[in-house]
């Protein structure tokens, strides 16, 4: 079994996937900026570029979740620096210190976002060969992995998984969706044509752990459902799941865009993204479609 050191392993999908590691017998430990007495919990500190040594020293592989939430404020000037910094910077100081103090780390495996893509609405499906948007969230995207790609000068083999919307049952973006359609308040977002490329957290986790356990999987690849579903189709889906009526007239984007600023071009724009890149690996996703996904998660 594997020794293995999490970044952002107190968030939505890092706590879930140490508890899925756990379970599966490995040897988990997390970074924290807080110091703590538990001998699986380090301390770091980006700004002061400090990371406990044994952290490094002791580990076989690194999964870098850490993050500011893209849609957790709005996006000011500095904001929008706390969202690049949170991801290269902690990237930066990852490679620095692997660099000195465990250059044989047997793998570097990164999040990511279809963000890369930009956040656009076309009948074109997103492959990983594609090149990136030119927006905000995918110029974060970009410099994100430009970092995490400094691995591969070590010889490490990286892993880059580019995440949709993450389901789960508590938090994150199926919450927030979900509970005004259980109030009776549900409705589509913008024109609701928009599509949501999306993955069930489990899925997730067993990718992230996929990414471990398979020493073929090397490069970056698309974290996401097969199933291709639109804001309207999602919307609908979680009304018939929870049995309550959708009424109301769609969320005009002019009321989002005055309400988010900029941020709310993610939920107004969204294209379709291909996972064929993992499935070809052989990877099977246990929630395949949206209605078996949102059934386990919703009921």
């Amino acid at each position: 079994m594997a020794s293995i050191l999490i970044s952002g392993g107190t968030g939505l999908v890092g706590k879930h996937l140490c508890k899925i590691l756990k379970e599966k017998g490995h040897s988990v430990a997390i970074l924290s900026r807080a110091t703590s007495d538990n001998k699986s919990i380090f301390h770091w500190n980006i700004k002061d570029e400090y990371i406990a040594p044994e952290a490094i020293k002791e580990t076989d592989f690194i999964i870098h979740l850490a993050g500011a939430g893209i849609a957790d404020k709005r996006w000011t000037k500095n904001r929008k620096i706390d969202l690049i910094d949170s991801r290269v910077a902690s990237t930066n100081l990852l490679f620095k210190k692997v660099k000195e103090l465990n250059p044989n780390l047997k793998g570097f495996i990164s999040a990511s976002g279809i963000g890369y893509y930009g956040a656009v609405t076309t009948s074109k499906t997103f492959a990983e060969t594609d090149s990136s948007g030119n927006d905000f969230v995918s110029e974060i995207c970009k410099l994100w992995e430009n970092s995490v790609n400094q691995f591969n000068t070590l010889q490490i083999r990286t892993v880059i998984l580019r995440t949709g919307i993450v389901l789960s049952k508590k938090g994150g973006a199926l919450e927030k969706i979900s509970n005004p359609i259980k109030l009776g308040f549900g409705a589509n977002l913008g024109t609701g044509k928009q599509y949501i490329p999306w993955i069930h957290i489990e899925d997730l986790c067993n990718l992230f752990i996929e990414a471990i356990e398979n020493n073929n999987l090397n490069g970056i690849y698309n974290a996401v459902s097969h199933e291709h579903c639109t804001n309207k189709t999602f919307t609908k889906t979680i009304a018939e799941i929870l049995n309550k009526p959708l009424w109301l007239p769609n969320i005009p984007s002019a009321i989002l865009k005055f309400i988010l600023g900029e941020m709310a071009v993610i939920l107004l724009e969204g294209s379709k993204i291909s996972s064929k890149k993992i499935e070809l690996t052989g990877f099977k996703f246990e929630f395949p479609t949206l209605k078996k996904a949102l059934t386990d998660l919703l009921k």
